[in-house]
């Protein structure tokens, strides 16, 4: 599909925010399932298992499709790989909020959204990177990877506020206009560029060795499925645990635990943001571990917290949900970084497949 940028010569604030923007519009349709698990528990009949595999197979499917998406973009645009994701996205979402009654329809196309994930999320950065330089390469990484964070904060809480007033159709309906919105944004901001020529040209760009043999990237990469196991267990089943910890404490203080989710997520992208500029000044491999010792302790916090006042649980999920990203960028930085040029797209994939394979086992061990 052929294109025009949406300006001649983007600036590089355009470019970044139009990205990130995307980037939320796209997230609108993965915890959109996560933020109405107890209604599902219910409505479907599930026992914990089922229900972490609904949530799970989302990570799984991520995982094995991004190595291959993501490793073409060093040889073809990212920003067709990236269309193509949102399409997918779009088609999941439009068959969940149509098809789905029960746990083996839902599993078809939570597969078919984490797919649609895979072609978007890295590609998405892989464009960024392709475009910018230097600093400002490293900045927009940790904004493009904070929106993340937005996006899954918009996910529950439109997930909580629809079931509160609508048929839960209506939320999966509202994530593929996000997807639809997406699509265009993208395909008019960025320029088309050819498609690279040499050593990672065809299907050579599936060729892992170049990062398997960069201990610098392979190292970073480890980082993130370690973040990510945690992460996504957090997101997956955070609403399930305030609905059960917060059972007949709330008293007069009336809160959804969307709501609850959706302000904790939402903390994430300042605590990103700040985590990898701390990262730039301070050392990269010194902020990253401070981040995650943090992080255990209020993990372990928020899982005894069952019995405290409503107050105290809420104050403990919404710190846990600054320390549990604020590593996040400041790790994707470390892997970019650590990366050649010719290369970027392949360690990417690497960084993403493997990284994911805690948050495909996040949700399921949790379960």
């Amino acid at each position: 599909m052929e294109s025009k940028a949406l300006l001649n010569e983007n600036s590089d604030l355009v470019l970044i925010s139009g990205m990130c923007v995307a980037e939320v519009l796209t997230m609108q349709g993965v915890f959109t399932f996560s933020s109405m698990l107890p209604f599902f528990f219910e409505e479907w009949a599930l026992d914990s298992i089922e229900a972490g595999w609904i949530s799970g197979i989302y990570y799984g499917a991520y995982m094995i499709s991004v190595m291959i998406l993501v490793s073409l973009t060093d040889w073809l645009d990212a920003k067709k790989i990236y269309l193509a994701g949102a399409l997918v996205t779009l088609f999941s979402c439009l068959g969940f909020a149509t098809l789905v009654d029960g746990f083996w329809s839902a599993i078809i196309f939570r597969t078919l959204g984490g797919i649609g994930l895979a072609g978007t999320y890295m590609p998405g950065l892989k464009a960024l990177s392709d475009r910018l330089s230097g600093t400002v390469r490293a900045r927009a990484t940790s904004f493009y990877t904070s929106s993340f964070g937005i996006g899954s904060a918009l996910s529950f809480l439109i997930g909580g506020l629809i079931r509160e007033w609508l048929p839960w159709q209506s939320a999966f309906w509202i994530s593929a206009s996000c997807a639809l919105v997406a699509f265009i944004i993208v395909w008019k901001l960025l320029e088309n560029y050819p498609n690279t020529t040499g050593l990672r040209s065809g299907l050579r760009s599936l060729d892992f060795r170049p990062v398997l043999k960069n201990p610098k990237a392979m190292g970073w990469i480890a980082c993130y499925t370690t973040h990510n196991y945690e992460l996504f267990a957090f997101r997956s089943w955070i609403v399930a645990f305030l609905a059960f910890a917060l059972t007949g404490s709330l008293g007069n203080l009336e809160i959804q635990p969307s709501t609850i989710v959706f302000i904790g997520v939402l903390l994430g992208m300042p605590s990103s943001v700040i985590g990898n500029e701390l990262a730039m000044r301070y050392g990269r491999k010194l902020v990253v571990v401070s981040i995650m010792v943090l992080s255990a302790g209020f993990s372990v916090a928020v899982g005894s917290s069952v019995g405290l006042a409503a107050p105290l649980i809420i104050a403990l999920v919404l710190v846990y949900g600054c320390f549990v990203t604020g590593d996040s960028a400041a790790i994707t930085t470390g892997v970019i970084e650590s990366s050649k040029a010719e290369n970027r797209g392949v360690t990417l994939a690497v960084h993403s497949g493997v990284g994911f394979v805690g948050s495909f086992l996040g949700p399921i061990g949790f379960g």
